[in-house]
């Protein structure tokens, strides 16, 4: 059973400047994204992240959201939230699967984010995956997100010694 499964959890990273966070929620379902955004804000303010919030309307428009921000507004990082719950048709696949695609090609574009938006089968395993005092997966995501923010920082006090430096001749 999946719910007595234990699994390892990074320490949160630390900052030595502020850290600006952007939640891209959608409320479909208001009960499970209300607790998935508790979980992300809990995580989010240990590390004293600075936090703004925007709301769309469902899961395939949350990497649209990120995309805009990216592009046009000053964060370092996203933490996307939602939530899909299987019905009768293939539409289920297609939103988890577009909605997934379209956060990880976000990613390796340089977009660092955190992905929180459930795929379940039923709202009950949404509830315990939504609940912050239970699985946490906002909490899970916001985290990712701060790693990726603590890696990428890492990786910009290091220069790689090659190539040429204005000003400079041989």
């Amino acid at each position: 059973m999946a719910g007595s499964e234990t699994h390892y959890e990074m320490p949160l990273p630390s900052f030595d400047k502020p850290v600006k966070v952007l939640i891209v929620l959608s409320p479909y379902y208001k009960d499970i994204a209300d607790g998935l955004e508790a979980g992300a804000r809990s995580v989010l303010a240990e590390v004293g992240a600075e936090v703004d919030m925007v709301h769309v309307p469902g899961a395939l428009e949350i990497p649209t959201a990120i995309r805009v921000a990216h592009a046009q507004a000053e964060y370092d990082g996203y933490v996307a939230l939602g939530c899909v719950i299987r019905g009768e048709t293939t539409h289920y696949e297609t939103v988890c699967n577009d909605s997934s695609h379209g956060l990880m090609l976000l990613g390796l574009q340089g977009a660092l984010l955190g992905n929180g938006i459930l795929t379940v089968e039923n709202k009950d395993q949404a509830l315990v995956r939504a609940d912050p005092e239970g699985q946490n997966k906002g909490g899970g995501a916001a985290a990712a997100a701060l790693h990726l923010i603590a890696l990428s920082r890492s990786y910009a006090r290091q220069t790689k010694g090659i190539g040429f430096k204005a000003g400079t001749t041989q």
